[in-house]
């Protein structure tokens, strides 16, 4: 595959930095950010276009074509625009264009998906599934009830420190997107197994390795998040569930069963760390579903 020109390369490296400096961006989205840009830079190079600053609004329009042509969901191609929109706008900050070239284009309209979402009777076959003898088995409980207790991002989740733990207020202190910290309450059931977990077989997965990770794999290290869902999915397989587990199905569950259970919309935002309240919205959208499919069930004239 042919390299970028290191004009290009500078440039994405320098707005990649200047993200990482201002909103603390997470390793996951600058690497998602890189390839969008350099696949962009990468397609322009193919029609002749070797320079990301002389870009104009006609060619964003082609590749975009290009991507419906290509299959792309319109889902990708959003995510696309909006790293497309940041770039462009750092780069007439720095005066490195006069024009941007994004003006005017609008997103593609995307389909309002709900999340995948377990039941709580499978929620609490999914929490009842691992071995509790077994330090492994026990390590992996205390994470699936610190995760459905407190909506936590996967990444939330496996890069806890014990100083974020508080076990005598029965509080977490997480480190969301953008570096924003936030407290969240852990629940009975959450600090009992947590504590069970710390003071008696976190120690032997250790194996006096020193680390502050509360989550540390088999050899002694902070867990990756896709070590987590390796282990997530053979409790799933366990338990018997067969829906299709994603990166945030016990958060989506968190979160959906705190409203059907009347929890007010703003203290679930807060909890789960979301700026925006309106993405939180798309739980009352859940909660709704699901009521409409429980009145046609049981109403005489559902």
């Amino acid at each position: 595959m042919k390299a970028l020109s290191h004009s290009v390369d500078s440039s994405i490296r320098l707005y990649l930095d200047s993200l990482w400096l201002e909103k603390g961006l997470a390793d996951n989205t600058r690497q998602s950010y890189q390839r969008d840009l350099t696949h962009f830079a990468r397609w322009l190079d193919e029609q002749g276009e070797d320079d990301l600053n002389a870009v104009t609004g006609q060619q964003v329009m082609a590749y975009l074509a290009w991507r419906h042509s290509a299959n792309y969901s319109s889902r990708s191609t959003a995510r696309l625009l909006s790293c497309l929109r940041g770039f462009y706008r750092f780069q007439l900050r720095e005066n490195a264009i006069s024009e941007n070239p994004l003006a005017g284009i609008e997103n593609p309209k995307l389909p309002r998906s709900l999340p995948k979402l377990l039941t709580e009777s499978d929620v609490e076959a999914l929490l009842s599934a691992p071995d509790v003898d077994d330090a492994v088995g026990l390590r992996d409980k205390a994470m699936l009830e610190l995760l459905y207790a407190c909506g936590l991002r996967v990444t939330e989740l496996t890069q806890l420190t014990l100083p974020m733990l508080n076990l005598r207020q029965g509080v977490v202190r997480v480190l969301g997107k953008g570096s924003k910290e936030r407290l969240v309450p852990l629940g009975e059931e959450a600090a009992y197994w947590l504590e069970r977990y710390i003071t008696s077989k976190r120690s032997e997965l250790l194996a006096a390795r020193p680390s502050e990770a509360v989550f540390p794999s088999t050899r002694g290290v902070a867990m990756t998040r896709q070590t987590f869902w390796y282990r997530i999915k053979h409790w799933a397989r366990v338990a018997g569930i067969e829906k299709p587990l994603s990166p945030h199905t016990l958060r989506h569950a968190f979160a959906t069963h705190l409203i059907n259970h009347g929890a007010d919309l703003r203290v679930v935002q807060l909890l789960l760390g979301h700026s925006d309240l309106s993405t939180t919205q798309i739980y009352t959208h859940v909660a709704q579903a699901r009521m409409q499919s429980l009145h046609k069930m049981h109403h005489p004239r559902g």
